[in-house]
C-alpha cells in the first residue's frame, strides 16, 4: 500500500530549507525511495511550510528514514524551523491518479537497476503476466523478478514512456526501449550493438494502487532481428 508522510513546520528560512532539500536529494541520489515529493508554504502565513513525501510503502519509507543522510538532514532542518515539525502518517487507500504513476514506475524499476524487492510496493504477490514471447504466462513475484534479471543480463536498456491512458482500473501505455546488448540473451552472446523496439502494455490495478495483471504487446521480432538472429 502507498504510504504519504506530511511533514508540518514554521520556519521564516524557506529559502535555505529548500536548499537542505537539493542538498538531501543529491546526496541521496541512487539510495532514496521517496517516489513524489512537494513543498508548499501556506497562502495566509509563509513561514507554515508543509512537505508531502510519497513511498510505496510504510516498509519502503522506513529503510529511507535509516539512511545516515535522512538522520543528518532531519538535525539539520529542526535547526532551521521556530519549532518542532510534526509529522503525520497516511496509508493511501484511493488516489485517482495512482494508477498511472505506478504503471510509469514499473517501467523505470525494471530498468534503472534498482533493488528488484521494491516491485513489491508496485506489484500485488499474485501478479499475473500475459506475454506473447513466454510459452506460459509469468505468475507471482519470484517469476517476475526472474524474467527482469534474464533482460537486464542481455541488456543494459531503458524505457521511454510515450503514451498513457487510463480507465477505470486499467492503464495502456505506450513505450519505446532502447538497450545495448551486453550479455547472453536467448542464446545469443553479447554484440555490443544498440538496438530499439517499441511496445504497449495494459495493466490492471486493484484498489491499493498495486498492478495485479498485465497484458505486453512488443516488436520481439524485430528486436531478434536487429541482433541478426533473424532475417529482416
Amino acid at each position: 500500500m502507498t504510504f504519504v508522510q506530511i511533514i508540518d513546520c514554521r520556519t521564516s528560512r524557506v529559502e535555505e530549507l529548500n536548499r537542505l532539500m537539493d542538498r538531501w536529494v543529491e546526496q541521496t541520489r541512487g539510495k532514496r525511495t521517496a517516489t513524489h515529493s512537494i513543498v508548499g508554504t501556506d497562502r495566509s502565513d509563509a513561514s507554515h511550510v508543509v512537505e508531502i513525501v510519497e513511498f510505496p510503502s510504510y516498509d519502503v519509507a522506513m529503510r529511507n528514514s535509516q539512511l545516515p543522510e535522512t538522520d543528518r538532514i532531519f538535525r539539520e532542518m529542526v535547526a532551521l524551523c521556530d519549532e518542532m515539525p510534526t509529522f503525520t502518517d497516511l496509508d493511501v487507500v484511493r488516489d485517482e491518479a495512482l494508477y498511472k504513476a505506478n504503471a510509469r514506475q514499473m517501467f523505470e524499476r525494471f530498468a534503472n537497476g534498482s533493488d528488484l524487492a521494491l516491485l513489491d510496493g508496485l506489484l500485488a504477490e499474485g501478479y499475473h503476466d500475459h506475454d506473447p514471447a513466454n510459452p506460459v504466462d509469468t505468475l507471482g513475484m519470484d517469476a517476475v523478478r526472474r524474467e527482469v534479471e534474464q533482460w537486464r543480463a542481455g541488456f543494459d536498456f531503458a524505457f521511454t514512456v510515450e503514451d498513457q491512458i487510463a480507465d477505470g482500473d486499467r492503464v495502456c501505455t505506450r513505450w519505446s526501449w532502447k538497450g545495448t546488448h551486453v550479455g547472453d540473451f536467448m542464446g545469443l552472446q553479447p554484440t555490443g550493438m544498440e538496438v530499439t523496439m517499441t511496445g504497449t502494455t495494459i495493466h490492471r490495478f486493484r484498489d491499493d494502487g498495486k498492478i495485479v495483471e498485465g497484458w505486453w504487446q512488443y516488436d520481439l521480432l524485430g528486436l531478434m532481428g536487429q541482433l541478426g538472429a533473424v532475417e529482416e
